[in-house]
């Protein structure tokens, strides 16, 4: 299979001389095998080949919406077509992008849960691992505060065909997404400077499991920056929802942000500290022309909008800070 709209012929040229690289004794293969299987795979790389070779006069990746290119670029009859294109990865989950001047608006406000994280990290010349990145948005804007490379991985093939759709247009950078999950990452040596797990625990059944990988894939002094739904509570405030969580089947252990916090002390971490914690809006989750499926506003009690349907407390996501 041909790998080029992916960048990862780029990624592995860099990884022979890297601290990652004994990846290539199994990552090449895992990452074209997940791709090749899936059974959308031959209809997505169709769409992909007829997006339009085009080369952005300008290019933001530190913009809130990712700016890539110019409107002046491109006549309407051809952003059309492209919107026509892109929207064949529907649903569209984290963003927005805005590639020749087309608003791509996704159901999540992604750049709100980046505003709060940005001014309270410092990314500069640092090498990053992302856990469960999602189509890349926030690897992209990694790049544009300064990191020196950021290997990114989620297992959804449709969200690597959506970065594989980004990247055409933004060209060759040292952010690429990986079709993978955490365990089956060769075991972590500390080759990243910096780990972020955003929107993962919660779905794990260990937590401490999860905790423990991340951790052994950074360096010593090394930061990890973990996110997801929390409740309302002191350090021994823990929800494990019967069923299922604002529509969701696979939420298993929702703790305080304390607890969460309490976690990575436990493993071992130091300089734990809440960054921020903040209640989910349907401002910043919602339907949009990008994604017509349900969203946040399903997902809450109608008549109680502090609840979910399923009468659990409504999300809140707390973001922690730790060093290794």
């Amino acid at each position: 299979m041909d790998i080029t709209p992916f960048g990862y012929d780029h990624l592995f040229a860099w990884m022979k001389d890297s601290p990652l690289s004994h990846w290539l004794k199994s990552v090449p293969q895992q990452a074209e095998a997940k791709i090749e299987k899936h059974g959308d795979t031959p209809r997505w790389l169709e769409v992909l080949s007829k997006l339009p070779a085009l080369t952005p006069a300008s290019l933001d990746l530190s913009a809130p919406c990712l700016r890539i290119g110019e409107v002046r670029q491109i006549d309407n009859f051809t952003r059309q077509q492209i919107s026509e294109t892109l929207m064949a990865f529907h649903p569209w989950r984290k963003g927005p992008f805005c590639p020749y001047g087309i608003h791509l608006d996704t159901e999540w406000r992604s750049d709100w849960k980046w505003a709060r994280l940005e001014e309270k990290i410092n990314l500069k010349g640092k090498r990053i691992l992302d856990v469960g990145s999602g189509n890349g948005y926030y690897g992209w804007r990694m790049l544009g505060a300064g990191a020196e490379r950021v290997i990114a991985i989620d297992p959804t093939i449709s969200y690597v065909m959506q970065y594989a759709a980004m990247r055409h247009f933004i060209g060759e950078q040292p952010m690429h997404v990986l079709p993978l999950k955490l365990e089956e990452l060769p075991e972590g040596t500390g080759a990243f400077d910096t780990v972020f797990s955003m929107g993962v625990i919660y779905h794990r059944k260990d937590h401490m499991e999860h905790i423990h990988q991340l951790v052994k894939h950074l360096q010593p002094g090394g930061e990890l920056i973990l996110e997801g739904l929390v409740i309302r509570g002191g350090p021994d405030d823990l929800l494990h929802p019967r069923g299922r969580y604002a529509k969701m089947k696979n939420v298993h252990t929702l703790p305080s942000a304390e607890m969460m916090m309490q976690w990575l002390k436990e493993a071992g971490l130091r300089n734990v500290h809440l960054i921020d914690a903040s209640p989910t809006t349907t401002e910043e989750q919602r339907r949009t022309d990008w994604m017509h499926f349900e969203s946040l506003a399903d997902y809450l009690d109608p008549n109680d909008p502090a609840k979910t349907v399923e009468g659990h407390p409504a999300p809140i996501r707390a973001v922690i800070g730790a060093c290794k």
